[in-house]
């Protein structure tokens, strides 16, 4: 058991047209009251992924004292789930998350003592995004394996994708054409990609397992915004061009991928080209879930980031 303070809570969220009361479900590791440090709000991936592989981040508040907050967003995890808004594109927005994030900032008082972001994949875009609106408080922002354009990562699924044996690319390709995207063979083939480019430790960490399984058990985001599988996006987001509105981001900027990521460099690149006050770190022994592959590195990287005066 671990000995640092950790405290659990929900908080209501009016999301627009939801139909229901919603709320949204937070874990907080260290004391906001006995700590002036600015947190950390973790701002996980999916859609739907939910809060459980970033649990990692943990290692921040032990090595660096910096008070870390994780949360699910609506639709997965804890908080609300709403299977009934499935392909309602209307509703699932990037707007729909900002203004969860920006309502849990508030419920927990961090505009005026501050607070940092670490978003990690579509938990980046979001980060980026919502950095972009200048909120009052943010401090510094990092966008890990955070695809600054989705054409771009589009194309660089579609390269990765080449990369694999022909027999699992051939297989991906004909399932894809046909829309299946649960038989056994999809999984397999795709499970091929997601070793080497997702997640490259076997075995695969119980925390990035449990992020699979939130996806398999409520999909109605991630298949709302992203589409069927990691490697294709057909839904809401297949347009997003995050790196448009970065210049109007002030906060220092820290962008790190890793060099097996499905997130290539040049995904990166228009974050680093966009943003004003920015370093960009490829970490070598990684690939989009670097936080558990590179850990040691991942966490000095972020946490000197973060804690530098």
């Amino acid at each position: 058991m671990s000995a640092h303070p950790t405290s659990e809570g929900e908080v209501a969220f009016d999301a627009p047209s939801a139909g229901k009361p919603c709320k949204t479900w937070f874990k907080i590791v260290g004391s906001l009251k006995e700590s002036a440090t600015p947190p950390i709000i973790a701002l996980h991936g999916g859609p739907g992924a939910g809060h459980d592989y970033l649990v990692s981040l943990i290692d921040l508040y032990e090595k660096h004292g910096i008070p870390l907050m994780l949360y699910d967003q609506i639709g997965c995890g804890r908080s609300t789930h709403l299977p009934e808004k499935l392909g309602d594109e209307t509703f699932w927005t990037v707007d729909l998350f900002i203004q969860e994030l920006d309502n849990l900032v508030d419920h927990l008082g961090l505009r005026e003592r501050g607070f940092h972001i670490v978003g990690q994949s579509w938990g980046g875009m979001l980060g980026g995004s919502y950095a972009a609106r200048r909120p009052q408080g943010l401090r510094r922002i990092v966008l890990s394996g955070a695809p600054a354009s989705m054409p771009l990562y589009k194309q660089a699924c579609k390269i990765r994708l080449a990369e694999l044996p022909e027999d699992v690319c051939k297989t991906l390709e004909e399932c894809d054409k046909r829309g299946d995207h649960d038989s056994p063979e999809f999984k397999e083939a795709a499970g091929v990609f997601i070793k080497r480019y997702v997640c490259r430790l076997d075995p695969m960490p119980e925390p990035i397992q449990h992020t699979f399984k939130n996806l398999k058990e409520d999909s109605t985001a991630y298949t709302t915004m992203q589409g069927h599988s990691e490697f294709d996006t057909v839904g809401t987001l297949r347009d997003w061009e995050g790196w448009k509105d970065a210049q109007n981001i002030e906060a220092e900027t820290l962008l790190l991928n890793g060099k097996y990521d499905e997130v290539m460099d040049f995904v990166m690149e228009p974050w680093f080209a966009a943003i004003n006050k920015v370093k960009w770190v490829t970490l070598e022994n990684s690939s989009h879930t670097s936080m558990w592959e590179d850990r040691e590195r991942y966490m000095q990287l972020v946490g000197d980031f973060l804690s530098r005066e």
